[in-house]
């Protein structure tokens, strides 16, 4: 019996030093992307619809955007992981900012579970930055399409931010799962 309560306190004394070695925040703030691997179908046809709605009020409006933001000349999987994370996160934060956008009523409902969802996925992201690599320096590569989106947010319209943004979703979902593979996007 004495054993048994021996070993019984050395159990809990050695939990009570793993616990202190270990915060229990430490495990809370892992970054998980793994749910973006593979994207839920009704996510997708949320967007899907979400989009096509889009093009068929940008048809009736009379914008002109050269907007050539989502054109890039190389691929997401060339970039580092830390790199992707970071370039997903700046897309997903000017798609959400442009579905926040005052809009009319059916588009403002027919938005909002996509809006839900990407809003989610840049939380995600964000917590990603935030824990893994928080010092990450981006690429040449991603360092200058940043530039281009600050640039773009100063002289495009914000219908013509909204239009780039909207009509490239998909393009960022794909960003979103390639993040999500981590080295297995190729």
């Amino acid at each position: 019996m004495l054993h048994l309560g021996f070993t019984l306190l050395l159990a809990l004394a050695l939990g009570a030093s793993l616990g202190a070695a270990f915060p229990h925040d430490a495990l809370k703030k892992s970054c998980s992307l793994s749910k973006y691997q593979f994207l839920v179908p009704h996510e997708l046809k949320a967007v899907q619809k979400m989009k096509e709605q889009f093009e068929d009020i940008m048809l009736l409006s009379d914008r002109k955007c050269n907007t050539r933001l989502f054109h890039r000349k190389w691929n997401i999987a060339e970039l580092s992981v830390p790199d992707r994370v970071m370039l997903v996160e700046a897309e997903l934060d000017l798609a959400t900012a442009m579905l926040m956008l005052p809009a009319d009523p059916a588009f403002s409902k027919t938005r909002q579970q996509p809006l839900t969802f990407l809003t989610q996925a840049r939380e995600d992201l964000r917590g990603c930055v935030a824990t893994e690599a928080p010092s990450h320096q981006p690429s040449g590569k991603l360092r200058h399409w940043l530039q281009k989106l600050q640039m773009a947010k100063k002289t495009e319209t914000t219908g013509c931010l909204e239009a780039s943004a909207i009509l490239h979703l998909f393009q960022m979902l794909n960003d979103l799962r390639c993040a999500a593979l981590r080295e297995q996007c190729t």
